[in-house]
């Protein structure tokens, strides 16, 4: 399983750009005028895990398969798309079809490349959007509810339901709160879901720094990281245009130049890290001399279900899971030396798969 992260932002952040550099391609054109990315880019990338290739090693794999993430760049939204301003109804559309929304917000100044509001100010263009969202669920609330009134008539339990829970996030709406500020029962997080509410989707802020700034960050990024931490939302700190160049560097000149820059490791590392923690995901292993591949799957998933995203007939049928964790792997030198040393074991039907587990899967046919 994977999980699509939508970059939105208004015109000329950076985004397109930032889009060009994580999946290494030139699908999204990036130039200095509004509405260039007129149709959604979608885009996968290897989420990059350092565990996988040294499990493989030691499984000496032929074939190693990374996890993959993708990232749909979406046309930039301006003040009134909820009305249908710039291209506002087809932002909309495409925003719901993701499963979170990374905030693309310039934080850099630069007199060749223009603003669509005429200044700089980070957190105004994050306030845009929401606000903007926020519209669009309040106007798409109020139309399901005048569409639910027949089956609330006729006692519908689910139109019940559904009612509920609109109701809910159309009170936070007209408080000013986004819907993802509702605390949803966990019997409701189904249908809370197949609301498909654009202000109920998480949210990372991404702030587009100039190259200098990209380690530690600047006065701009410091204030959406203080907005940030009053929503309880993620941050990363990201230079587009370093991201631009890595991407077009073989692995060694680019190691080399994220040392000149004084950079432990590419923003697509973070932006990835941050993505994952976000949704709550996390990383088994299946390894062998044939391939080590990364799966993703919830937090909290259970083994069948993990099986599942193998194959259904994996989850279908699970009799067990001989699991070993990463570390007993890599310190026991492979399942045979784990085996042996007595921390191979089988679990069942109720295992929680921890992150960084290595799954074997049995089951019937």
């Amino acid at each position: 399983m994977g999980f699509r992260m939508g970059i939105v932002g208004l015109p000329n952040v950076g985004k397109s750009t930032l889009f060009n550099a994580l999946t290494r391609t030139a699908a999204a054109q990036a130039a200095n005028f509004p509405f260039c990315t007129i149709e959604p880019n979608v885009g996968e990338v290897a989420v990059p895990d350092a565990r996988l290739d040294r499990l493989a090693a030691i499984a000496q794999s032929k074939q190693v398969i990374p996890a993959r993430m993708t990232f749909v760049d979406i046309a930039g939204l301006v003040r009134g798309a909820s009305k249908g301003e710039g291209l506002g109804n087809q932002f909309l559309a495409n925003i719901r079809e993701v499963d979170a929304i990374a905030h693309v917000l310039r934080c850099f100044e630069d007199g060749d490349i223009t603003h669509v509001e005429g200044r700089i100010d980070p957190v105004a263009d994050a306030e845009t959007i929401e606000t903007e969202l926020m519209i669009a669920d309040m106007e798409s609330i109020e139309r399901r509810l005048a569409n639910l009134a027949r089956k609330l008539k006729g006692g519908d339990k689910e139109a019940v339901a559904q009612d509920r829970l609109l109701r809910l996030a159309l009170a936070a709406l007209n408080d000013g709160r986004p819907a993802r500020t509702v605390a949803v029962a966990d019997e409701d997080a189904r249908l809370w879901g197949q609301l498909q509410l654009l202000t109920a989707k998480p949210v990372l802020y991404v702030c587009n720094v100039e190259e200098g700034s990209a380690r530690d960050g600047n006065a701009q990024s410091a204030r959406v990281a203080e907005m940030a931490a009053g929503q309880g939302a993620g941050v990363v700190v990201i230079s587009a245009r370093i991201e631009e160049e890595l991407a077009q560097l073989p692995a060694e000149d680019a190691a080399m130049f994220l040392e000149e820059m004084g950079l432990e490791e590419p923003g697509l590392d973070r932006l990835i890290r941050a993505g994952y923690a976000l949704l709550g995901l996390q990383t088994y292993f299946t390894v062998g001399p044939k391939e080590a591949r990364a799966w993703t799957i919830r937090a909290g998933t259970m083994a069948p279900q993990a099986a599942g995203v193998i194959h259904g007939d994996f989850e279908r049928g699970f009799i067990r899971a001989e699991t070993v964790a990463y570390e007993d792997y890599i310190a026991c030198q492979g399942e045979a030396g784990a085996r042996d040393a007595g921390k191979l074991r089988a679990e069942g039907k109720s295992y929680v798969v921890q992150d960084g587990d290595v799954l074997h899967f049995l089951f019937n046919t």
